[in-house]
């Protein structure tokens, strides 16, 4: 068994090297949206490029509209107008809003015929062609944002490997207080990240996998691995002082390694919510992470016990100096402290988690931006270059598209166009609208009728010229600027409006762009999320069903998770949002929080808080089933479970914190949002909310009805 996992793990190695070739960045939004409709419609009917790289460039002494300001542009920009892969240059001299506020600073919009989710790959050639010139130049967009965040995500992970594998390794040594005993579950670890990357490769070209899927897939897989084998190391080292090595083994796989099946089985239900959505980051996390699960299973159910079998009685050998106390006392009196008075317990402890989370009452959701990378990256540089220099609202226009049957000049059409865009103008915050009946403030709307009488002989050459930019035979774009960044609620509700709006005939609207989009993923996403965790409550409840023959300790379970993820989700806002100890967590804040990271953080923590319930329920219902004593049961299994609970809680903690010092602030959230909530499950619900609970319920814990005894008793779910 050890020379298979040796073999494979050999296999894989070389897939580490190649295991970023194939993930991809993005994945936050997909084709079913209304603004990815826009989107998808300009690209295919205007000639909109898919993408867009952005040249900011800046003088002190020269303004925009210097002669030799745009000598130096044209000079920088010429040899990259040549590359085939790009469409167009977006010069600043045919675009008023590309120039700033105080005209020193002007941006060029330089389109790429190319997959967006590939286009970080074409940086380099660009940065090579782009000339120096006396202005300042910082190149930004899309596809400088997207290499950043590839580069940054593999610095990241490295970092918190560096950080985890030692850090887990001495927090094991303490735990077991044997050096041997420790290096077991981080060898099971190690294997098991190999294989998990390997598989990646396979899996990553054959579907889509996000690039954040890596650093999930490292903060997991250790987590998990070690987690299982610190449970299982604990077992055989308590089975070994009665039993012979062999059946020490047996009795280790047969009692403790039935929980960690089920502890896998409520992981992978909880990640598997995640494969329900259509947005490609979440859905890839979710097929990730059962990569994750299957292999840390079969690690801990098949290389563990091999492991173990060799070491034998050797597990407790090379004993550092000095080690914490390995005794579980102190476990069984807080058991029989809280159970004695459990309702003083349980209310003060409720209170607090309610309190933990009451921040997230004031979330603010929206789409990452370059603001999720470290200040000092050229692509977050040239992102606040333009947000502080020029009108936010002109950065991402509301994009509107009016479609007809007919032609979309027709006197009748300009007339509903040119009341749509007067309306639009008269919207609170609205700065400016861009379209064929937007030329000229002084043209009415008859002479726009006369102007486009017949297309293809339109007189003025700059109409001409926006005719062709902004509309094709049966289709027009109006853009609108606003005071707002995109992702304010005032440019939100320009867009709600929009939207509600009724043309007559056969003319139909649509709305895209920045806020548009960011409203179309929070919309969508917590639209399918009720059916995610539909899935996931219903498929954890029948598993612990299973598992213990109980009706209500799996309902238990199930509130007391929600608990402590809730509690993590107001910490999220209070510091990511709000700003609070950004000094410690080295970030900016970022006045929102990300859309998909609730739903990302409930699938992850749900099955991993769901873990610790399984570890501790399994030992107790071991304990009922000998003494039949529930208040006994509790404080046996809490004795003999507490101590290796905290101790895998404590290593999940070390890998979360790990990732804590990420540059990315949504890799740096997920760790920090791990962390805190499985340090709350460890101490407050499992030390504190689950003995209390359990004592008021007393034999009511048990109970199932009959049919369902049978039923289990058939399927024979046991050792």
């Amino acid at each position: 068994m050890i020379a298979a996992w040796m073999a494979a793990a050999l296999l894989g190695l070389p897939s580490l090297l190649r295991v970023t070739d194939v993930l991809k960045v993005g994945g936050f939004t997909h084709e079913g949206l209304e603004a990815a409709q826009v989107r998808t419609t300009l690209e295919r009917e205007l000639n909109f490029p898919p993408v867009a790289v952005v040249v900011n460039f800046h003088s002190d002494t020269l303004t925009a509209d210097d002669p030799e300001f745009n000598r130096q542009v044209r000079q920088a920009l010429a040899e990259i107008e040549q590359m085939p892969q790009v469409t167009g240059i977006t010069y600043h001299t045919y675009v008023p809003a590309q120039v700033s506020r105080d005209r020193h600073t002007a941006f060029e919009v330089i389109g790429l015929k190319v997959d967006p989710e590939q286009s970080q790959h074409l940086m380099p050639e660009i940065r090579r062609r782009l000339k120096p010139t006396s202005l300042e130049m910082r190149i930004g967009g899309g596809p400088a944002f997207y290499a950043d965040i590839e580069r940054t995500s593999q610095s990241d992970l490295r970092r918190a490997e560096i950080i985890a594998f030692p850090v887990a390794l001495l927090v094991l040594v303490l735990v077991f207080g044997s050096v041997v005993s420790a290096a077991v579950p981080i060898a099971v670890g190690g294997f098991s990240i190999v294989i998990v990357f390997a598989l990646l490769v396979v899996v990553g070209s054959i579907t889509d996998l996000s690039i954040f899927a890596m650093n999930v897939a490292t903060m997991l897989g250790l987590g998990l691995a070690v987690d299982y084998s610190l449970f299982l190391t604990s077992r055989f080292r308590e089975e070994l002082r009665r039993r012979s090595v062999g059946d020490a083994v047996a009795a280790t796989v047969g009692r403790a390694g039935r929980a960690v099946f089920f502890s896998g089985l409520t992981v992978l239900i909880g990640l598997g919510g995640l494969v329900t959505f259509e947005f490609m980051f979440l859905r890839s996390i979710g097929i990730v992470g059962a990569i994750v699960v299957f292999v840390s299973l079969l690690a801990a159910l098949t290389l563990l016990p091999a492991i173990l079998g060799i070491v034998g009685h050797r597990i407790n050998r090379f004993r550092p100096p000095a080690v914490f106390a390995s005794g579980t006392s102190f476990w069984a009196p807080l058991a029989r402290w809280v159970m004695d008075r459990p309702g003083q317990v349980l209310i003060p402890t409720l209170l607090l988690l309610l309190l933990f989370g009451l921040p997230f009452l004031n979330v603010r959701l929206s789409s990452p931006d370059p603001s999720i990378l470290p200040p000092g990256l050229e692509s977050r540089v040239a992102f606040d270059q333009l947000k502080n220099e020029f009108s936010p609202g002109s950065l991402a226009p509301i994009l509107v598209t009016v479609r007809t049957q007919r032609s979309i000049t027709e006197p009748a059409n300009l007339e509903v166009l040119y009341a749509l865009s007067q309306q639009l103008q008269r919207e609170p915050g609205v700065v400016r609208v861009d379209s064929i009946v937007d030329i000229d403030p002084r043209i009415t709307l008859e002479q726009y009728k006369l102007l486009y009488r017949n297309r293809d002989d339109v007189p003025d050459l700059y109409a001409q010229a926006v005719l062709k930019a902004t509309t094709s035979e049966h289709l027009a774009l109006l853009q609108v600027s606003t005071e707002y960044i995109w992702n304010d609620p005032r440019s939100a509700a320009v867009v709600e409006r929009l939207r509600a709006t009724d043309l007559p005939g056969d003319l139909r609207l649509q709305v895209g762009g920045g806020t548009a989009e960011v409203m179309d993923i929070v919309g969508d996403m917590y639209g399918q999320f009720p059916r995610a965790l539909a899935l996931i409550i219903l498929a954890t409840y029948l598993a612990l069903l299973a598992m213990l023959g109980s009706v209500l300790l799996p309902l238990k379970a199930i509130l007391m998770n929600i608990l402590s993820i809730l509690a993590s989700y107001g910490a999220l806002v209070w510091v990511f949002q709000e700003g609070h100890l950004d000094w410690l967590f080295r970030f900016q804040p970022l006045g929102f929080v990300d859309t998909s990271l609730p739903v990302l953080m409930f699938c992850i923590l749900f099955g991993l808080s769901m873990d610790y319930e399984v570890f501790l329920l399994a030992r107790i219902k071991e304990e009922w089933e000998r003494t039949g004593d529930n208040t006994q049961s509790v404080a046996a299994g809490l004795e003999r479970s507490g101590k290796i609970i905290t101790s895998a809680a404590l290593l999940v903690v070390v890998v979360g914190l790990a990732f804590v010092t990420a540059e990315i602030i949504l890799v740096k959230a997920i760790g920090l949002g791990v962390a805190l909530a499985v340090l709350l499950d460890a101490t407050l619900v499992r030390a504190l909310l689950v003995p209390a609970t359990m004592r008021l319920l007393g034999e009511w814990n048990w109970w199932a009805p009959s049919f369902v005894r049978r039923r289990l008793a058939e399927v024979r779910l046991g050792e």
